[in-house]
């Protein structure tokens, strides 16, 4: 019997942004699909405006799985995650630990599909980074939402996240946040769609 996938699924229960005041709570498992979509749609943005040969399904799937390690450390807030060198290297090795601990819960033949997407070997720096891009796009989208109900709190939330996503210099980034973000920031009475319904 493995308990590997009954483990990822509990990224559920994760609340994300806990040190916030949030309007709309949202959780891991949430989180991870939006992920999976946007690294999805960099990785596509490369390959069809870019000339780049990335593998968009791999790219989303490392998506999926890039932090359901918060499942047995939790999600830590960026400040603190972040706040000195320190923390940052202590938590990466809890990290790589709690990512050691769920292959172990793996059969023994699917270990060597699941355990690179879980610690990030066997990712190229690219695909990785595409990954952390798309993860920062959606902080800087759940801001917006934020702020488009009133909350103020995420105001230099949304500031950090798009200094991030600009000092990463990935065009594939840039294109998103110039083309897809800012709909974002409207009603679904201001979306092209709205005319459909």
């Amino acid at each position: 019997m493995s308990s590997f996938f009954s483990m990822i699924f509990r990224m559920k229960y994760i609340t994300r942004w806990g040190l916030m005041n949030n309007k709309r709570s949202e959780n891991l498992s949430e989180h991870s699909l939006e992920v999976a979509m946007i690294a999805h749609c960099l990785a596509t943005i490369g390959n069809k405006r870019l000339g780049k040969t990335l593998d968009a399904d791999h790219i989303a799937v490392m998506g999926l799985f890039h932090d359901c390690t918060e499942i047995i450390t939790g999600d830590m807030p960026t400040p603190v995650k972040y706040y000195n060198e320190e923390i940052r290297r202590t938590y990466k090795e809890i990290e790589r630990t709690a990512a050691k601990e769920l292959v172990k819960l793996l059969p023994e033949d699917m270990k060597d599909v699941y355990e690179p997407l879980l610690n990030e070997k066997g990712n190229t720096e690219y695909e990785t980074l595409l990954v952390k891009a798309a993860d920062k796009i959606c902080a800087y989208i759940k801001c917006i939402d934020e702020i488009r109900m009133g909350n103020d709190e995420f105001n230099k939330a949304r500031t950090s996240a798009a200094n991030v996503i600009a000092a990463l210099n990935l065009p594939e980034a840039d294109i998103f946040m110039e083309e897809f973000a800012p709909s974002y920031a409207l009603t679904l009475d201001e979306q092209k769609l709205a005319d459909l319904l």
